[in-house]
């Protein structure tokens, strides 16, 4: 067994296709098929259900496949810990963040490029679940979302509390006048309004929906989007008004929209960026924790503008 074939598996795990596999590990398909059969029979375990395409894993792939995983995002982290030593602090940190966070990404990003102008990023958004999992296996470097703290103490991980400044109405003044001047909008006057909001599976949005239940209210968004960009544009042109997390936007980027605040209490998680803890973050990722801790502690309390 070699770290290849193992990387070979997680290629194949992301993409569900041989052919594609092949073009990700940069090798021909017969060599991604040989290599992969050759770890099934150094294992004497079938993994991989085979027909004329790829049919998923067997249950026994599924218990190679997450030991895999771990394997190679702790290869790929020694590294970048390898390439941080001979050349400073330089290399490609893999970040995971929950959608909707009450903290401009961008903006933490720049400042922290800018102590250390060495670092890329990559970006990956991901669920509440799955972001503990690929902080857990390694898959990510750094994490940025909303969690049980008590979970993330009993994992061990480091955390800096990221200010919950509760949520805004975003809106155009044009197609929603009556918002104009508004200090405070109610969970009913919002309930009542089109919204542009993420889809349910989200957290935020579970976090919304939640709470208008138990208000005896329902949301009723006229557009439903994965995509922010998509969600914003829709309030640019009118198709409803966006319920966000105070923080999250920079308004610089939409000086047309306006907002108010909405009443409504704090979720039940709270916004964190999470990092493994001492001694296992590699030091890519616990120079840029340190930095971006520090500049998230420098940072105003969220006031309402």
């Amino acid at each position: 067994m070699d770290i290849k074939q193992l990387i070979y598996l997680c290629n194949l795990e992301r993409e569900r296709h041989f052919g594609r596999a092949a073009e990700a590990s940069f090798v021909s398909q017969p060599t991604l098929s040989m290599r992969l059969k050759n770890l099934e029979k150094e294992l004497d375990l079938n993994l991989i259900n085979r027909g004329n395409n790829f049919e998923g894993f067997t249950a026994e792939g599924l218990r190679v496949l997450s030991w895999a995983r771990e394997i190679v995002a702790v290869y790929e982290g020694l590294k970048l810990e390898v390439e941080s030593l001979k050349q400073g602090l330089s290399g490609t940190l893999r970040i995971g963040v929950m959608p909707q966070c009450s903290i401009s990404l961008a903006r933490l990003i720049k400042a922290v490029s800018d102590e250390h102008p060495g670092l890329d990023y990559r970006v990956s958004e991901v669920s509440a679940d799955q972001l503990i999992e690929a902080l857990s296996s390694h898959a990510v470097d750094i994490g940025i979302g909303f969690f049980e703290f008590s979970t993330l103490n009993e994992l061990r991980f480091q955390l800096v509390p990221i200010d919950d400044g509760g949520v805004d109405v975003v809106y155009h003044p044009k197609h929603f006048p009556q918002l104009v001047g508004t200090t405070l909008l109610s969970a009913k006057q919002a309930a009542a309004l089109p919204l542009c909001l993420s889809e349910p599976s989200r957290y935020f949005r579970r976090y919304l929906d939640s709470h208008f239940r138990q208000s005896g209210l329902e949301l009723r968004p006229t557009l439903v989007s994965t995509s922010i960009f998509q969600l914003m544009q829709g309030v640019f042109v009118g198709v409803g008004c966006a319920l966000v997390p105070r923080g999250h936007l920079i308004d610089e980027m939409h000086p047309a929209l306006q907002r108010c605040p909405l009443d409504i209490p704090p979720m039940s998680r709270h916004a964190a960026m999470v990092v493994a803890e001492a001694g296992r973050a590699t030091s890519l990722a616990q120079h840029f924790f340190n930095a971006a801790a520090l500049w998230i502690a420098r940072q105003p309390p969220l006031n309402i503008k």
